[in-house]
């Protein structure tokens, strides 16, 4: 057979050549009879080693049939096939690469085959073929790419192994660049990374390290946006291989990509925030997940909060784009990436392939921030209230980031963050709400606040709602807060709209939730005092619960508030300032405290006591013997007698010395000390008293002049006896209140009785 051949060849008589391939194919090769179809493998491969050179003319002829058999039952029919295929390619060399596809389809069957001897002339085939690809600058990557995406999904071990081998060849070659069609694959080895082998597991970190060390070296010619969406995916692989190796993509594609990877911001913090509270069994996840967080939060810029704007402002050359339709992108991007992830089977490269807009060289790259995706996806975390403590902090750190970095479109987001932000004051962790009130802080104080029709005029925004404190309206309530506020709080200019809605809505938590007062109350409000302005704060409180209907709460809240004012060292500045009330500012505050202070007699008396006001201490007294003297009051009575003791009070305490001109201090002292039953603060208070010196020098003496007068007649527009009557009306309010809760608790008795 080879001489008849070489015959025709030496006469250029191809037709014979052909019909002999012929004869060989359908009569032998593709014969009913086995071992007529060995006979036709061996003479196809006799024939093309006969043919020598010339068998690239005839390839197609003599490739097909071989490939037919290697769906033979017979194993060793399959074997022949192979060693016929091997001495076909063997003679062709470089001419085979135009059949390369075929070849490259049967193969990656062979590698699979159950028989050893199959499979290891399948592999000595494959190694030929990719010495020939190897050499040869001829391969046509672009047809090739369509058959290994198909193929990389194969769930056989011994075919993901061909794959990711042939994978390794081809990224080895100078002359092919796998790099540009990696999106095409790259879920597809992810996957790979998956295999119960090790082997094979071992051989795609490496294909997968390779790429990445290209990635490093050649940044412009990667396409990240199109492999954005599926490292997202494997970033929430079950897998830890996977997801800490897509995780390190992740961290290099942020840094690497820059901005290019911001419209998949919100895709990359669904599969990063979570990993943030992972334990030390997945601490180099949690690490590179952390790392990822970082960065993508370094890539917002002030300028993100006015590309709306600026891209109005430029010229295009077709009819100007809408605000809406510029964020269309945006949601198609972020609706891709939830598609892709419920799909993930099912996974279509091509759909995630999202070019971008290059602008001209001299214009900067023009990407838009997905802020509606970022915070929707913000705003879940934090209703998941399965997900752990550090996973919540990064998220409001992502928040207060936001209001930061863009605060004019972020306040068109708090109506609907406001809630949450307010139940997770709620939080187990002290962590976790101190950048809960770090947020909240920045949303009271924003000046962005006061645009986007959320302004103090918008009085449907700030007054008190259904789901807020019901507070009786008051006529011209806010008519004079302007920018400002309000009114009678000097410092307000630095608040917004937001910051009366939120005092609001934080008492309106308090009542609600009375273990959160008691136990996480003063934190709260020390930490706010911190944040914004402390004169504000208690100010706004204080009018709000001036006209709070429920008076038992008022009282509590009161009584917390006056703890605080007293005792905590972030209110110094408010002590002093209130010490002497001086000017018509800290005048303002103490009536608008002393009206909301009148809840609680004792605190009343106290808030006296700080402001030097004795005489009208004293009056307040004298009053308390109309009240109700219960269990309650007393036990206050006495923790003031402690408060004195304090060394906020250390300026009190001097002024005992000073008996001439201080006597309705003694007198509101003594008052104290008659109002106590016999207990160790009466022993304190009485211990206290017996040291002040010439007890006669007591009486009060007409037309002196003291220091303490002077004093008194810098407040001298203060209207203390209409305090006074305030303070009556008030608690006559509680009197009332009191019996009607008893009344309530009779009756309720009786029904029981009944």
């Amino acid at each position: 057979l080879p001489r008849l051949v070489r015959e025709f060849v030496a006469q250029n008589n191809t037709s014979q050549i052909k019909h002999v391939i012929q004869i060989l194919s359908q009569e032998f090769a593709l014969s009913q009879h086995p071992h007529s179809r060995k006979g036709g493998l061996i003479g196809l491969a006799a024939c093309s080693i006969a043919l020598g050179k010339d068998s690239g003319l005839y390839l197609k002829e003599l490739i097909e049939p071989v490939l037919t058999c290697f769906n033979d039952a017979d194993s060793r029919l399959r074997y022949y096939a192979c060693e016929a295929l091997y001495n076909i390619v063997k003679v062709a060399r470089g001419s085979v690469l135009p059949h390369f596809n075929v070849l490259f389809d049967g193969l990656s069957k062979l590698a699979a085959d159950p028989d050893p001897n199959v499979k290891s002339g399948s592999e000595l085939l494959d190694r030929l073929l990719k010495d020939i690809v190897t050499e040869s600058n001829q391969f046509d990557l672009v047809g090739f790419i369509p058959l290994l995406r198909e193929r990389i999904y194969s769930n056989n071990q011994y075919a993901r192994q061909f794959i990711i081998s042939w994978i390794l060849v081809l990224e080895s070659v100078p002359d092919i660049n796998l790099l540009d069609y990696l999106p095409e694959i790259l879920d597809g080895l992810f996957q790979i990374l998956g295999d119960n082998s090790k082997e094979i597991r071992k051989m795609c970190e490496v294909a997968l390290g390779e790429f990445l060390k290209e990635i490093k070296k050649n940044p412009s010619s990667v396409k990240f946006a199109e492999m954005a969406n599926i490292l997202v995916i494997h970033c929430q692989a079950a897998d830890d291989l996977i997801q800490l190796t897509a995780m390190c993509w992740m961290r290099e594609f942020i840094q690497l990509a820059g901005r290019v990877m911001l419209p998949y911001s919100s895709g990359i913090l669904t599969a990063v925030l979570p990993c943030l509270s992972y334990d030390d069994r997945k601490k180099n996840i949690k690490e590179v997940a952390n790392v990822c967080n970082q960065s993508l939060m370094k890539l917002v810029i002030p300028e993100d909060d006015e590309m709306d704007e600026a891209k109005q402002s430029m010229t295009l050359p077709a009819e100007p784009a809408s605000e809406e339709s510029l964020s269309k992108p945006e949601a198609a991007s972020s609706g891709e990436s939830l598609l892709v992830r419920a799909n993930k089977s099912e996974l279509d490269i091509t759909a995630l392939n999202q070019p971008l807009s290059f602008p001209c060289s001299s214009e900067r790259i023009q990407v838009t921030l997905n802020l509606d995706g970022i915070v929707q996806v913000l705003d879940c975390h934090l209703h998941d209230t399965s997900i752990g403590m550090m996973t919540r902090i990064a998220v409001l750190k992502w928040l207060y980031h936001l209001y930061i970095k863009t605060p004019r479109k972020m306040f068109r987001h708090t109506d609907s963050l406001f809630p949450i932000l307010l139940r997770t004051l709620s939080d187990e962790s002290d962590e976790v709400i101190l950048k809960d009130l770090e947020v909240l802080a920045e949303i009271a104080s924003s000046p962005a606040g006061q645009t986007e029709g959320h302004g103090p005029s918008d009085a449907s925004d700030v007054r008190p709602g259904p789901v807020e404190l019901h507070v009786p309206a008051r006529s011209g309530q806010l008519s004079n807060s302007g920018t400002k506020g309000l009114e009678c709080s000097p410092s307000t200019p630095t608040m917004n709209s937001y910051f009366y809605k939120f005092m609001i809505n934080l008492l309106k938590r308090f009542s609600s939730e009375r273990k959160l007062l008691e136990t996480r109350g003063a934190f709260i409000i020390r930490q706010l005092c911190l944040l914004l302005n402390a004169e504000n704060i208690f100010h706004s409180m204080a009018d709000i619960l001036l006209r709070e209907e429920d008076l038992k709460f008022a009282s509590t809240m009161v009584h917390t508030l006056n703890t605080i004012l007293l005792t905590s060292s972030e209110l110094f500045q408010l002590r002093n300032q209130l010490k002497d009330l001086k000017t018509p500012e800290s005048r303002n505050l103490f009536c608008c405290l002393y009206r909301s202070w009148c809840h609680n007699p004792v605190t009343t008396v106290s808030l006296c006591f700080l402001t030097q006001n004795y005489k009208h201490a004293y009056d307040l007294i004298q009053k308390f013997g109309d009240l109700e003297v219960t269990v309650d009051f007393l036990t206050e009575v006495d923790k003031l007698v402690q408060l004195i003791e304090c060394p906020i009070f250390t300026y009190l305490r001097l002024q005992l010395l000073d008996v001439k001109n201080n006597p309705y201090l003694i007198k509101a002292l003594y008052g104290l000390l008659m109002l106590l039953p016999q207990s160790s603060a009466f022993q304190l208070l009485s211990h206290r008293l017996q040291c002040v010196p010439n007890p006669e020098l007591m009486q009060t003496a007409d037309g002196t002049k003291s220091s303490a007068g002077f004093k008194r007649t810098a407040a001298s527009n203060i209207d203390y006896t209409e305090l006074l009557q305030h303070f009556e009306k008030v608690q006559n309010k509680h009197l009332e209140a009191r019996h009607q809760r008893a009344g309530r608790a009779e009756q309720l008795d009786r029904r029981v009785v009944l």
